[in-house]
């Protein structure tokens, strides 16, 4: 592949809390904000609480998902009287932070999220991106713990999150972590992950060429809903216990996925696939039990900061 160059990325954006009871991102926003200087070398970095009154109120949203009001056609929407809270919030965080695909939005957008999963850390990113791909290959050289990658191959346009106001962005997922807790191992994990996407934007921005190369990522197929009661639409299982925290782990064929509460085991059928986000708590009311993924394999080239 072509050496590919990209403008100096001096415009960073830091999220947390547009999940209000995610607290590693509150955290990490609220630790960051103590911080006068808010610049870190050739880096100038924005420090944003995305959902305040979720953050306040230690709930995950207060009348919509705010991490699903990002499409342009939410964004473009008029606003009414009945306008939503999280609707409101984001069209103040995209004339703050973007606009989205627009020549003024930050360079990078890191939006930081917990799971109930047991996830370990992951990036989610929408599409192929050299600039994240080249951040997520940096912090899994870096770090101890395993880091993934999920990609979402949905265009700019349809893009829901957060993180797609920005030029480039991603989201750093982490887990496990109940809701409305705050644990130091995960919250160690989520520093760590800023800290080294601040010293790779250092080193990019200084003139050092990073070579291309090849970085696993698991790409969505499907999603798989909870058995339930056909007259009640009320769960009848629970997740197996075999599957119950083996979140990137392959799922076979004829594997164990759910166990009902009369006490019979129901097994996975269809391709070989691997789950994550395995029985989330905030997904119960989307009806995801768990997802599946394909794995893929991403190729990306060198890439060197843009001369004047």
């Amino acid at each position: 592949m072509e050496h590919v160059t990209v403008p100096p990325l001096s415009r960073l954006a830091i999220c947390g809390g547009t999940h209000g009871n995610e607290m590693s991102g509150v955290y990490m926003v609220r630790e960051m904000q103590k911080h006068k200087d808010a610049r870190a070398g050739s880096v100038a970095i924005t420090t944003v609480m995305s959902n305040p009154r979720a953050v306040d109120a230690c709930r995950r949203y207060i009348d919509k998902d705010l991490n699903r009001c990002f499409t342009d056609a939410l964004l473009s929407s008029p606003i009414t009287d009945s306008t939503p809270y999280e609707l409101l919030r984001a069209k103040e965080l995209n004339d703050q932070l973007g606009p989205k695909g627009g020549a003024g939005a930050v360079d990078l957008l890191c939006d930081i999220h917990n799971t109930t999963a047991n996830m370990g850390l992951c990036l989610i990113f929408y599409s192929l991106d050299w600039v994240t791909l080249h951040i997520y290959k940096y912090i899994q050289s870096k770090m101890t713990t395993p880091v993934r990658a999920i990609q979402l191959d949905i265009p700019l346009s349809e893009a829901y999150s957060l993180e797609s106001v920005g030029k480039y962005g991603f989201a750093i997922e982490v887990g496990p972590q109940p809701g409305g807790v705050v644990r130091a191992d995960i919250f160690n994990m989520v520093k760590e992950a800023v800290d080294l996407t601040i010293e790779w934007l250092q080193r990019f921005n200084s003139g050092e060429t990073f070579d291309g190369g090849e970085v696993e990522a698991f790409s969505p197929v499907q999603t798989v809903d909870y058995p339930r009661d056909p007259t009640t639409n009320e769960i009848t299982a629970a997740v197996h216990p075999q599957l119950q925290d083996n979140d990137f782990k392959l799922l076979q064929p004829g594997d164990p996925t759910f166990l009902s509460f009369s006490g019979e085991t129901m097994r996975h059928e269809g391709a070989a696939l691997y789950p994550f986000f395995v029985n989330e708590c905030a997904y119960y009311e989307k009806k995801i039990a768990y997802q599946l993924a394909k794995k893929i394999t991403l190729t990306f080239p060198s890439i060197s900061v843009k001369k004047d």
